[in-house]
């Protein structure tokens, strides 16, 4: 939905331009004006005037030059619009760039140079990575000024957003008004002196924040995800006189920006050549409705429900126009005024399970009743709470910002309760009607009544006491309800862990019995649906995966009981601290999970009635039982949450340092996307460490170009182990295997990976397999390189030429093994 909002946002920005020229550089001798345009040198930016959707009004903006979606990156006059691009131009005067408006040339914008000194002419230059400069024209080449140190809503790679600690000031990324006005928004992105970006609401309130720059894990701290990127580079800098942050992309064939949305999040965005659209990669805050005041006075956040935003009954939008165009700031107004003072008298309508508003007028009172009369005393109180624990009667008396509706089962919201004119309040009822007739047939009834309750009690009981104990009388799964995953969960009080379809609390039955009980978040399938796609889940049984043992569905709460896993997540014993009083896992256990997690994986693939594609291998998604057998959780949920994976993904749900390519390239997802992530995990099996790690220089470390660099100049593959097996006797045939069908998994083309059937036959002797070529990605970064450190000396360069042809990725065996054929990929 995200993905198609930010489509529509875009495709109604119509670009009224005609190429007319293919110059760069705006000079005396060349201005714009009318449909007159430049573009950089390489054909990647243009700048000219253009019109956002259906406005009548003009502005100097600069756009990507060669997609087929137009895309704003930054505009001039944001504030001030020209109506007519005839008589406006764009030129050099007075030692400035300057937008000068209609026949009265009245200047709107300019770079606000102050007189220069410099005899020499000027020019401005737009560059191929969206930089528009100011300079001298004279061998020098003087830079006066650069779009980059004035963004607007978009960052591009290379740009940064600066703090000047001599001045205190912040660079700011701004987001539009709506989306067909680019004047400054509502939202903005800045870099404080804590060396943490936040993002404001009006410029004061702060709703998101990065955490501040940590110098030794080299990202911020309230962003982890940044230390398993490998598609991004970002540098952080720090000096007397400022601080910023920049990136830049390691593959420059891809595009991708950061965007101050109108929606209140800092996006990360990539273009998907193939399906002609941007695909959200990243964004903060994750929930739309933890953006402050997103829905304005009196709107209603839900984060469940389309659109966002909803105004309360007797009140409607501030402005219709407004909010079709994304803007909800404006808020909701009442259809009737209050008339207080004229002695109307005013209702108040109920709003439960809220979030309320901040900054309150407080006072303590006795009942609820006693708050409503001081609130209905006061002709300007708006609103009002009553807590009954602390007798707190809470009041809002100005704009009642913030509102966001809770889920049912969120023990955290509140009553509020907004003043109406009477004549807007709901009816309170119908009239008298047959009271005693309808109470003398209900009395009638009850001895039969009675007798039909006994017994559906003594059933449901019975049925109950077998829910909980996860027995199945006709072989489905269990069906629990709600209260009994609380009971079970002490009110979901003991967390294992989250991840991207929910969080996971322990529970104990009452035949106590161990349970793992997952609460699904963004479901968006009907009951008849979800049910269907869990009966599927349940059926799916191997040893290898994790048993489903029943769920509850009650309206918007979905919920997964699994077995309990008492030796947790394959990482917490994989990637122990020194300070940990573990034992970290043995090579013949290690390679045991492999091998176990590929068998999984091989049944979901192969085995089912169709083809399940996992999405998110990683260590974390890898449980191991009390014996060290591993077991692939969270199976099955991809399509849970209405994930079609017959097309193309617009938005990416699997883990960073685990996506394969085609998630950024614009191809369908298939069954080698878990082939993929599992030759990334395969390798952090081998060397017991993330793939990605910061050395003590503060450079990043990425074990897999190590690996591939040993594996294809024949170099000492004992190196490549945890150097706490060091003492251990390791079978060198079984270590060699793992490498070279990981480094196989990690192939950029698809075809080129096994299937995890022959992963299993692979791991198993069964199959023989060639040393693999080097991965063209990870060779890209070792030969663009500037940042990353890898391990040896030796992996700065490719030992595999570009150039060679693939040659059959199976090699001849003895008789008593089989061999794949030229098409496989082990």
């Amino acid at each position: 939905m995200v993905s198609s909002i930010v489509t529509i946002f875009f495709f109604l920005i119509s670009l009224t331009i005609i190429v007319s020229s293919t110059t760069d550089t705006i000079s005396d001798n060349f201005t714009i004006s009318g449909d007159k345009t430049i573009i950089s040198s390489g054909g990647i930016f243009k700048l000219g005037f253009f019109k956002p959707g259906s406005s009548s009004k003009y502005y100097i903006g600069m756009w990507y030059n060669q997609l087929s979606q137009p895309t704003i990156v930054w505009v001039a006059n944001r504030d001030t619009p020209v109506k007519d691009k005839n008589t406006s131009v764009l030129k050099i005067s007075d030692g400035n760039l300057i937008l000068l408006d209609g026949k009265n040339q009245t200047p709107i914008w300019s770079t606000g140079l102050t007189s220069t000194s410099s005899v020499s002419p000027l020019k401005a230059v737009l560059s191929d990575d969206g930089n528009l400069v100011l300079s001298t024209s004279d061998s020098s080449a003087t830079v006066l000024w650069e779009s980059f140190d004035h963004p607007a809503h978009t960052w591009l790679p290379g740009g940064k957003i600066r703090y000047d600690k001599r001045t205190g000031k912040s660079q700011k990324l701004i987001s539009w008004k709506n989306q067909e006005d680019p004047s400054p928004g509502l939202f903005s992105l800045e870099l404080d002196v804590s060396t943490a970006y936040k993002i404001l609401w009006n410029g004061t309130n702060q709703y998101w924040s990065s955490g501040p720059w940590n110098p030794q894990s080299q990202l911020f701290d309230s962003v982890p995800e940044m230390k398993l990127n490998y598609i991004y580079n970002f540098s952080f800098f720090s000096n007397a006189t400022e601080s910023y942050f920049t990136y830049s992309i390691y593959n420059h064939l891809n595009v991708s920006r950061f965007v101050m949305d109108l929606s209140g999040q800092i996006k990360q965005l990539t273009w998907l050549e193939n399906n002609n659209e941007w695909n959200l990669f990243w964004s903060q805050p994750r929930q739309q409705c933890e953006v402050y005041a997103y829905c304005g006075s009196f709107g209603i956040c839900r984060d469940k429900s389309q659109p966002f935003c909803l105004c309360p009954r007797g009140f409607k939008p501030s402005s219709q126009k407004d909010w079709d165009l994304g803007d909800f700031s404006a808020g909701c107004v009442r259809k009737t005024e209050l008339q207080c003072a004229r002695g109307d008298i005013n209702g108040f309508l109920p709003l439960s399970k809220m979030k309320l508003p901040e900054k309150p007028e407080v006072v303590v009172v006795s009942s609820v009743g006693n708050c409503a009369s001081a609130c209905l005393r006061n002709c300007s109180c708006k609103a009002y709470a009553h807590d009954g624990g602390s007798n707190r009667c809470s009041s809002w008396s100005k704009d009642v910002l913030n509102l966001k509706q809770l889920d049912d089962d969120n023990s955290e919201g509140y009553t509020l309760y907004v003043r109406l004119a009477a004549s807007d309040m709901p009816s309170g009822g119908s009239g008298k009607s047959n009271k005693m007739m309808i109470f003398g047939a209900v009395l009638g009834s009850l001895g039969v009544i009675a007798l039909v309750l006994l017994a559906v009690i003594v059933i449901l009981r019975y049925q109950r006491r077998k829910r909980m104990r996860g027995e199945k009388s006709d072989g489905s799964l269990a069906a629990f309800s709600y209260r009994e995953l609380q009971n079970a969960t002490k009110n979901f009080s003991d967390k294992l862990g989250g991840g991207g379809f929910g969080s996971v609390f322990k529970g104990v039955l009452p035949d106590s019995s161990d349970i793992a009980v997952k609460r699904l978040e963004g479901i968006s399938q009907g009951e008849k649906q979800f049910r269907t796609e869990v009966v599927t889940i349940g059926t799916i049984q191997h040893v290898n995966l994790v048993r489903l043992r029943g769920f509850c569905s009650e309206g918007n709460k979905k919920l997964l009981v699994y077995d309990y896993m008492p030796n947790g997540s394959l990482d917490s014993h994989l990637f122990i601290n020194q300070n940990e009083e573990k034992i970290g896992l043995v090579w013949k256990l290690r390679y045991q999970i492999a091998l176990g997690t590929a068998r999984g994986l091989a049944y979901l693939h192969d085995e089912c009635r169709d083809c399940i594609i996992h999405c998110d291998i990683k260590p974390e998604n890898i449980l191991v039982d009390s014996q060290f057998c591993p077991k692939v959780a969270d199976f099955g949920l991809a399509k849970l949450v209405g994930r079609d994976f017959s097309r193309v993904l617009t938005t990416m749900r699997g883990t960073r340092g685990y996506l394969a390519p085609e998630w950024i390239s614009g191809v369908a997802i298939t069954a080698k996307a878990d082939v993929y992530s599992y030759g990334m995990m395969l390798f952090e099996l081998v060397s017991g460490r993330r793939n990605t790690e910061q050395s003590e220089n503060g450079n990043v470390r990425f074990f897999p170009s190590l690996a591939a660099t040993v594996l294809t100049k024949d170099g000492d593959i004992r190196s490549l182990l945890d150097p706490r097996l060091e003492t251990e006797a390791v079978d060198i045939e079984e270590l060699t295997r793992a490498c070279k069908v990981a480094c196989w998994c990690i192939q950029d083309e698809e075809s080129h990976r096994p299937t995890m059937s022959q992963v299993v036959q692979i791991l198993e002797g069964v199959l023989e397999v060639n040393p693999p070529p080097f991965p063209r990605s990870i060779q890209a970064l070792v030969d663009t390189n500037e940042d990353v450190v890898f391990f040896t000396e030796s992996s700065s360069s490719s030992s595999q030429n570009s150039s060679q042809k693939q040659q059959s990725h199976a090699s001849s065996s003895s008789s008593s093994k089989k061999t794949t054929n030229n098409n496989s990929s082990a």
